[in-house]
């Protein structure tokens, strides 16, 4: 019995002091309640005070957001303001007004064929024998830009080559009658000049600091088509195509007939070429004077009205090891060859500057003007560089043995434009 009245007792004072525990949190707890709505509504109020006086603390400041936001909603209004600029459509609209177009006319006599004229032929067909008219009219279009405000024209050769009569279009409209100051069928470089002031005119860039893959776009009329705009990229420098004594660019931008003389620019807008021809049944394949070269030929064409270039008279081929191999073993030549490097000289030209400077096929140009040569295109921009009547200083190996001789340069014949 006194251990169940010590347990009653124990279990009292437990309840007791469970009871006081309870008393005193019910106690506390509103004043809790009071402290945390307190505390809530100080640091509303202080948020408040802070947000209206732009005192954030810095962590929380959003700046890196807010700064990032237009000032305005983006609408179709000020779209364009955020939208990237088409390089390809500022460059037309930039070069566009000076690219024109080149209409040509030219009197062609036909011949009748020396057959129709021979009596034994003409006693078969008698009457019936055609006779073609005398005259025929031939046109052509073409492209070109202008390069002076003044009305000079920069166009191919081939473009307006023996034409009676040259018209010019502008974009706006405007036609003009041209006359070709001078042109060069060496390198198919051609000068019209109209009569007009004032004109919008492109700018020239710098052929030689492009490289392959370079941006390229082309304007010109194909196919009578006007201010037509194709693009694409320099596929390659330092092309020889046909019987051209000059390095083409190589590009994938469309050129067809009539796209001649007109313009291949950069990406900024600048002329780095003429579009001048197209390799037939080959696609993304046309070719481009560079504008260096085109500079240089104007600039002469301008002033004279025609173009010398210098020239030694030679056909040649640089060494290597499989050159020299396959004209050792070639039965048909006589020609035997001792060097792995530099440039064989294949053929001489009578009467020209070589073969009054002693030189021979099978010799070998190891040097020029003390320049160590090893390939042909070496010697053709040497011979180049300089005006008609130099002198260039050769070595070459003949048989082993090392001569030095002195070539005076002569001007190209017109019909010799393959020869160096």
């Amino acid at each position: 019995m006194r251990h169940n009245q010590r347990d009653s007792e124990d279990d009292l004072r437990l309840s007791n002091a469970e009871a006081l525990d309870f008393s005193r949190s019910t106690q506390i707890r509103p004043a809790i309640y009071l402290l945390a709505f307190l505390l809530g509504g100080g640091i509303a109020l202080l948020g408040n005070y802070l947000i209206s006086h732009n005192q954030l603390p810095s962590r929380q400041q959003p700046n890196a957001v807010t700064t990032s936001l237009p000032a305005h909603p983006t609408t179709p209004d000020n779209l364009s303001a955020t939208t990237p600029t088409n390089s390809i459509a500022s460059v037309v609209k930039q070069v566009g007004s000076a690219v024109v177009r080149i209409n040509s006319t030219r009197t062609v006599t036909n011949k009748l064929p020396d057959a129709f004229n021979d009596p034994f032929f003409r006693q078969f067909f008698g009457s019936d024998i055609p006779t073609p008219p005398s005259q025929e009219i031939v046109r052509g279009i073409g492209s070109g830009f202008i390069i002076n405000a003044n009305g000079q024209i920069l166009t191919n050769a081939h473009v307006v080559d023996g034409a009676d009569t040259v018209t010019v279009t502008l974009k706006d409209g405007r036609t003009f009658k041209g006359k070709v100051l001078g042109e060069d069928p060496v390198t198919d470089v051609a000068v019209v000049k109209i009569p007009s002031e004032n004109l919008p005119t492109v700018t020239l860039g710098n052929s030689e600091k492009l490289q392959p893959g370079d941006e390229a776009i082309a304007i010109g009329n194909p196919l009578g088509l006007d201010n037509t705009v194709t693009s694409g990229i320099i596929s390659a420098k330092g092309r020889t195509i046909s019987d051209q004594r000059i390095d083409f660019l190589q590009t994938d931008a469309a050129i067809n007939p009539g796209n001649s003389g007109g313009p291949l620019l950069n990406s900024q807008g600048q002329v780095i070429g003429i579009n001048t021809a197209i390799i037939q049944g080959a696609q993304g394949i046309g070719f481009a004077i560079p504008i260096n070269t085109a500079k240089r030929i104007a600039t002469q064409l301008i002033d004279h009205g025609k173009v010398e270039h210098a020239y030694v008279g030679i056909e040649m081929v640089t060494l290597s090891p499989q050159v020299k191999q396959a004209i050792n073993s070639n039965p048909n030549t006589s020609l035997t060859v001792e060097a792995d490097k530099g440039v064989l000289i294949a053929k001489v030209l009578p009467d020209s500057p070589a073969a009054k400077a002693g030189l021979r096929s099978g010799d070998i140009i190891q040097k020029i003007d003390g320049q160590v040569i090893n390939d042909s295109k070496s010697v053709q921009e040497l011979v180049d560089s300089k005006p008609v009547g130099s002198n260039l200083q050769l070595e070459v190996r003949r048989q082993g043995q090392i001569l030095n001789l002195s070539v005076k340069t002569e001007a190209l014949p017109t019909n010799t434009r393959q020869v160096r």
